[in-house]
């Protein structure tokens, strides 16, 4: 059965590793039959939450950015991915922004289910990317339907591109495809 898989990819650096990685796993997952949508930060405006609530009475957020149109796409997909590099063993603060900015989905029957984390790092400790999927876990728990997947992760990368011959690149295809 054919899924409505997002990929949101978080880095603001041209040719970033990450993002790299989210591409393979949407080549994966499009090679699988699924309809994907790849989307980056870079250059997108999402502004911070204001914390005024209002969202959770008329399920849209009262700033007029992109975080309005990335939330209805969330909304309306069956699988995410997020994407980000590591800043300081942490998710990146646009995606943690962005995440924020969803807040309006906390009260409609969104669709998705399976939430994905893919991670880059120029660390490489198996432990660099747990305080990521532990803040990614903190937001997925607030949605009773959806549930953690699994997480990807690159480390030992820090120039853009560094990633490119890396066997993690087909790990991320794989896991594309088994969505």
């Amino acid at each position: 059965m054919s899924k409505k898989v997002l990929i949101i990819s978080s880095s603001l650096r041209a040719g970033s590793n990450s993002h790299m990685l989210a591409q393979s796993f949407c080549d994966g997952a499009k090679e699988a039959g699924h309809e994907t949508e790849l989307i980056s930060l870079r250059d997108k405006q999402i502004s911070f939450c204001r914390g005024c609530l209002a969202c959770q009475r008329t399920q849209k957020c009262v700033i007029d950015d992109d975080a309005v149109a990335l939330a209805e796409k969330m909304k309306s997909s069956d699988v995410m991915v997020f994407a980000t590099p590591i800043y300081y063993y942490e998710m990146s603060g646009q995606l943690k922004t962005l995440l924020d900015r969803a807040n309006p989905l906390y009260t409609t029957d969104y669709k998705f289910r399976d939430i994905y984390l893919i991670a880059t790092a120029t660390e490489d400790e198996d432990s660099t990317w747990e305080r990521a999927a532990s803040g990614l876990q903190g937001w997925i728990d607030c949605f009773p339907k959806a549930r953690f997947v699994r997480a990807i992760f690159g480390g030992g990368v820090t120039d853009p591109g560094e990633i490119r011959d890396r066997a993690v690149m087909e790990k991320a295809r794989a896991l594309g495809k088994e969505i």
